[in-house]
């Protein structure tokens, strides 16, 4: 073999815990439980597809030319319309139109973190934020979170004895990946209270939050600023329509103070100079002609009612032997089972089983056993819910752990 001189962080590579399980998915017979992918049954195929017509009818030259790095100024005006009747004023010098959330958080850790830089996330957390972070040679610690998100208290204690000023603090308050679970007002408010004193970046990753099951959504960290002195200039928004709308479009954006905003636009020049300015005008005519709403509202209902399915199908093959909180919204189930100490151990005969969920290890910057697993609710049709259960029961009594229905 080549002795290619890869860099420290490349020499032994470690994927995504969830693309390693996509060789899965070839098999027609496999129910996953694992992707976080929106309900392709959902799209909106025919306002995608007249958004997307009218964008290249009325505007070819821009459709099909290189684009403004900082985004088309029709997409950044519509998104700052969004967040607007979101509860937040975004000025234009402080929006970056990015391929997918996850391409900001990139140019974030690009701008801010140094090998050995000190970055504190909620745990679990988003599995290639952990990646993103590895790749950079961070130091990542873990703050402890429970069904109200993070422990701010525990956070706050974590600050006290930290070794040097954290980079920057990452949170999904809003129905997180992995658990679902939502960050409490008190809560919401003492983070930012706690960042603006010690003055540190705070990346809130809220590509859910519109997915809100029981009424509005809760307010964005972005949205109560203005209720803390001096947390605004602190704060990193990053949002996508990827949940909501289609993430083929792969279309994001950052919501961030212009000296950040600035730097990130660099970056971006140098990755992919800019997002296709086609999908930018096709989600703008698409934002402009109010379709979003009811294309939320009927994800919301679906995939309430899959949850719901979901819930039901494991306490009936389950019993009190499995714990999870109901979620509020977005995508995931948080589960452990009595007697399953390693869910990774559980994963290869759910795979026997041809059903799929994702181990929780993956989730915390510290890789080693864990009990706890994800399940996602929002691919599966009705019908695959339930006889996927059905299989994931019967897993776990290969396993060796008693259910109350492995048949």
């Amino acid at each position: 073999m080549a002795a290619y001189p890869f860099v420290p962080a490349l020499r032994e590579p470690q994927g995504s815990p969830i693309r390693e399980l996509f060789k899965y998915l070839s098999d027609p017979e496999m129910i996953s439980f694992a992707g976080g992918y929106p309900s392709a049954a959902l799209f909106d195929v025919e306002g995608i597809g007249a958004a997307s017509a009218q964008a290249l009818r009325e505007r070819p030259a821009e459709c099909l030319q290189y684009g403004a790095t900082e985004g088309t100024p029709a997409l950044r005006n519509a998104l700052a319309a969004l967040m607007a009747e979101r509860g937040a004023a975004v000025a234009l010098d402080e929006l970056l139109i990015t391929s997918g959330s996850q391409q900001g958080f990139d140019f974030l850790v690009r701008a801010l973190v140094e090998p050995g830089s000190l970055v504190l996330v909620e745990e679990p957390t988003y599995s290639a934020t952990l990646q993103a972070l590895r790749l950079a040679g961070a130091d990542v610690r873990g703050v402890p979170s429970d069904h109200d998100g993070m422990n701010v208290d525990a956070l706050e204690a974590m600050l006290a004895d930290a070794p040097a000023r954290p980079r920057m603090i990452y949170t999904v308050p809003t129905f997180a990946n992995p658990t679902g679970a939502t960050l409490s007002p008190a809560r919401r408010l003492q983070l930012l209270e706690l960042v603006a004193r010690h003055e540190i970046v705070l990346v809130e990753d809220d590509p859910y939050g519109a997915l809100s099951f029981d009424g509005p959504p809760p307010p964005s960290l972005l949205a109560l600023c203005d209720q803390v002195s001096g947390a605004r200039p602190w704060l990193v928004h990053l949002a996508s329509l990827s949940k909501t709308l289609a993430p083929g479009l792969r279309l994001g954006w950052m919501v961030a103070a212009p000296e950040i905003v600035r730097r990130a636009v660099i970056a971006k020049q140098v990755s992919d100079l800019c997002t296709p300015p086609w999908l930018q005008l096709t989600a703008a005519h698409y934002l402009q002609a109010g379709n979003l709403p009811g294309q939320i509202a009927r994800e919301v209902a679906v995939y309430r009612d899959k949850r719901d399915r979901l819930t039901t199908a494991l306490h009936q093959a389950f019993g009190t032997r499995i714990r999870f909180a109901d979620p509020a919204g977005g995508m995931f189930l948080w589960v452990s089972v009595d007697g399953i100490d390693d869910a990774a151990a559980l994963l290869p005969h759910a795979i026997a089983e041809k059903v799929l969920f994702v181990p929780g290890t993956g989730f915390y910057a510290e890789r080693r056993a864990r009990p706890a697993f994800r399940l996602s609710f929002v691919g599966a049709d009705p019908a695959q819910i339930e006889e996927g259960v059905a299989r994931l029961a019967r897993a776990a009594a290969r396993a060796g752990v008693s259910v109350v229905n492995p048949d």
